[in-house]
């Protein structure tokens, strides 16, 4: 493998660079299992090149067993999955008939696994094959009556596996492992849903007198044992002596410069122009994007920059969310075979896919989290060649925040995952769907959370569930689970169709803020319109069209208060955790263009509101305020009740670990329920998935971030490097910088 060049990699960047440090690599550690294994296994290691075990494969090893649920948390790159290939592997040699099912959150991820298992398995003829939506229905039977091991994820699971288990009988009977690989994925709806879909499974192991043991596999995230426990009700062995050997990375900070006083330059186009250099100085490399659209216009932005060179543009790829199952298929064969140079992508790649020979990775903006950024850093460089990892700032208060303090990045300690199993919404539709599949007792609900059996009976009296004979059944025959996504509580899927073509889907409430008539949707590197979005076919009709610009929503949202949670004393005013009532609106989009953030045109939309209950901090400033703001100027100290709300939500994704897009935010100069300034962070999630209990309880931290932000950033009024934002409804008029650090300092004290 040739050895990257970094210095002629990053000569380019020039002043752009803003931080650059080397962390070094480390050795590898080595233990001897001390639980016995078959002679077969252990040559079969010595023979592919996996013995000595790591540290970690060992004690885990040992540990599955003991008998023992087991929890693996190690770095990127640490062969975390003979954690768990290995218990697999001795249970089928001393037992052939035992059954295992692996739970992977992506296909890629376990089209991947499949392969690699089935070859370090392949001298003993056992078969792993994955089932999930895209296998062939002819194919399927065989696979349910002679896989070893099943390859899944948590969405088949939910809608194919669990609703026809009557199929399944002879596999959850002998069903010994369940693996539950990249943990720290299961976060926020997804995570809330999957943690009823496993009790679910566990739930017809039992009637079936099974207990299968549960190996899970996480990054380092802070709270593993308890986010085992969410989604498993079990408590495990924990495992992080992390053995593996790690080559050193060289991490880079990276700012667009300047493009006037207000405005920096495009970080889709500094990624791309990134990306570009790196293929053309004999790198491969892998752009990481936080949302689709970013993904599109870096993929085309760097194609046609390769154009005007030597490399293939067809040599770089997106993938992300949307796509057919056959272009999945396509990207992933291209990938795994590296016929691809350079890849962009969504955080669906995030993961353990082994891409393979990669030498750097570009993030196109803070991934939202600190265990993501190490997660998406280790892509590059695994082995012993040493790796790049480039993080391109936007033109966002947080990521200029981050890019002024990076030690706040590569010093902090890895954040807690937020996910809440017993969020009433959510519940309900598991607790539906596990009735369907077996009438469910009142006894079974206890693993289900405390809530389960008064929610279950609120069910019965609505006529949702039906009460009998000491169980609750699902009065109809079709399954519920077809009508829930478990990835989203953004509703039905629309599908985006191009003549009688289908070209991808996206859930409803996604729909309606990039798919409304006059949106344009990129669709690998190639440009759509959008004609009409029809909500009670579920369709909306596109056709092809190159146009210079893409669209952004606007959005607008009303907040009511419920009721007030737990309540927290402040030197100026009251802090509260409260339930509240959100009504989301898009009321028109925006045309932006294609090189930068300039607004080429502004139109309305007229669609359907949306209504949810969720969680939020309310910030009450209802002591006597600052007798020379509010009296002396009134316009000025509603600007800094402003600026303090846009403050608080900048900081807030990055404390309680989550994206800007699972907030939302809101202030009143006069809230109709108290007649004094409020201020709300609030949780988008129907129901709430922890966020609001989160930021409650860091709430001195959180304010004095939020201070911090602004003290840093050298503006005098206020800028996109610290108060204004995009996402503003008042598009960041009436703001007050000063006002609004004063508010922050008597909020903290």
């Amino acid at each position: 493998m040739h050895e990257p060049s970094y210095a002629e990699a990053l000569s380019f960047f020039g002043e752009q660079i803003v931080h650059l440090e080397e962390i070094p690599g480390r050795k590898a550690h080595f233990l001897e299992p001390g639980a016995a294994m078959h002679p077969q296994l252990s040559e079969r290691l010595e023979s592919s090149g996996k013995w000595p075990l790591y540290v970690h494969q060992a004690l885990a090893y040992d540990a599955a067993q003991q008998g023992k649920d087991v929890l693996l948390v190690t770095g990127t790159a640490s062969g975390k999955t003979l954690g768990y290939h290995l218990p697999t592997l001795q249970a089928w040699l001393t037992e052939p008939s035992v059954r295992a099912m692996y739970l992977f959150p992506t296909k890629a991820l376990a089209q991947e696994q499949a392969g690699k298992f089935n070859d370090l398995g392949k001298p003993w003829g056992l078969r792993a094959a994955t089932y999930d939506g895209d296998t062939p229905q002819s194919q399927r039977s065989a696979i349910r009556r002679g896989a070893d091991v099943v390859l899944t994820n948590p969405d088949m699971l939910h809608v194919g596996i669990l609703p026809s288990h009557e199929l399944w009988t002879t596999f959850l009977k002998r069903l010994r492992y369940i693996v539950i690989d990249e943990m720290h994925v299961y976060r926020g709806v997804f995570g809330s849903h999957v943690g009823n879909v496993i009790r679910r499974l566990l739930r017809l192991c039992e009637w079936h007198q099974n207990r299968p043991q549960i190996i899970a596999c996480t990054a380092t995230i802070g709270n593993p044992s308890q986010v085992f426990r969410q989604l498993t009700g079990r408590t495990p062995v924990v495992i992080d002596d992390d053995g593996s050997p790690q080559s050193s990375r060289t991490f880079v900070f990276w700012n667009p410069p300047m493009i006037d006083a207000q405005t920096r330059a495009s970080a889709n186009l500094a990624t791309s122009e990134i990306m570009a250099t790196l293929l053309e100085t004999g790198q491969r490399a892998m752009a990481f994007c936080r949302a689709r659209v970013s993904t599109e216009l870096v993929l085309r932005s760097t194609r046609a920059r390769l154009e005007r060179g030597s490399i293939p543009p067809e040599s770089v790829e997106s993938y992300r969310a949307g796509y057919t199952p056959k272009e999945r298929r396509q990207i992933e064969k291209s990938l795994f075979k590296g016929e691809l140079r350079g890849l962009i992508a969504t955080n669906a790649m995030e993961l353990g896919v082994d891409v393979g020979g990669l030498d750097a990775v570009v993030m196109n903006g803070y991934p939202g989290t600190v265990s993501s950024f190490w997660q998406q850093s280790g892509r590059a460089g695994r082995g012993p060649t040493p790796g790049l990892a480039i993080l391109v700032a936007r033109d966002d208060p947080l990521e200029q925040f981050l890019i002024r303090n990076p030690e706040q990045i590569l010093d902090k300690t890895v954040e807690s995952v937020a996910l809440d199993p017993e969020n009433p919404t959510i519940l309900a539709d598991q607790l539906m769907c596990a009735a369907h599949e077996r009438p469910v007792g009142v006894s079974e609900l206890a693993a289900f959370g405390d809530s389960a059996l008064s929610l279950a009976e609120e069910m019965d009296r609505a006529g949702v569930l039906a009460f009998q004979g000491g169980r609750f059944y699902y009065p109809a025959h079709e399954s519920p689970s077809r009508m829930i996504n478990i990835r989203s509580a953004g509703g039905a899927a629309i599908t985006l169709m191009v003549g009688n073509e289908p070209l991808g889907s996206m859930e409803r409430s996604r729909a309606l803020q990039n798919a409304h008539a006059g949106a344009v949707y990129l669709h690998r590197g190639q440009s759509f319109l959008v004609d009409e979005l029809d909500l009670e076919a579920a369709v909306a009709r596109l056709h092809a069209e190159e146009v210079p610009y893409y669209t952004q929503p606007i959005t607008q949202s009303l907040t009511e208060g419920v009721a007030e949670i737990e309540a927290f004393e402040m030197p100026l005013g009251t802090a509260a955790l409260a339930r509240i009532r959100v009504t989301d609106a898009v009321v028109g989009y925006k045309q932006k263009a294609l090189d930068g953030e300039r607004v080429l045109g502004i139109y309305d939309l007229d669609l359907p509101s949306e209504t949810f209950e969720t969680h939020a901090v309310r910030f009450d400033l209802s002591n006597t305020p600052p007798r020379d703001m509010a009296r002396e100027d009134p316009m000025g100290y509603l600007a800094a009740i402003h600026g303090c709300e846009h403050a608080l939500m900048a900081v807030a994704p990055f404390l309680a670990g989550c994206d800007r897009g699972d907030l939302g935010s809101s202030w009143y100069g006069v809230f109709p329920e108290t007649l004094a300034p409020v201020i709300f962070v609030f949780d988008r999630v129907p129901g709430g998935v922890g966020l609001a209990e989160r930021l409650a309880d860091q709430r001195v931290t959180w304010i004095r971030s939020a201070w911090r932000l602004l003290d840093s950033c050298p503006c005098t009024e206020g800028c996109p490097a610290c108060l204004l934002s995009t996402r503003c409804e008042a598009n960041n008029e009436v703001l007050d910088k000063f006002g609004a650090r004063r508010l922050l300092e008597l909020l903290a004290d």
